[in-house]
């Protein structure tokens, strides 16, 4: 598990992203680098990273699930992410 101190400075990430994203759209548009110079740097969506919903691990993400590879597998074999079976054949 990530230490709660990375997961919760990416959920403040993704805040300031979302806050600022009309601002930065509107300054890119109009080609004003200097305004876009003086949003925090942590608005930039560039600098979000993809971490796990349950544990925070950032490798082995799988984007259409939210999870890390290891926690897909624990709850693709307890069943409690619904259609997902182990492969047998």
């Amino acid at each position: 598990m990530a230490k709660e101190s990375l997961k919760a400075k990416e959920r403040k990430r993704e805040r300031l992203v979302a806050k600022f994203a009309e601002k930065r759209k509107a300054l890119k548009a109009a080609g004003d680098y200097m305004g876009l110079d003086k949003l925090p740097k942590d608005s930039s969506p560039v600098r979000l990273h993809n971490r796990c919903k349950l544990t925070g691990r950032p490798k082995g993400y799988m984007r259409k699930f939210g999870l890390s590879r290891v926690t897909f597998r624990e709850m693709a074999s307890d069943g409690k992410i619904p259609g997902i079976t182990k492969a047998s054949w």
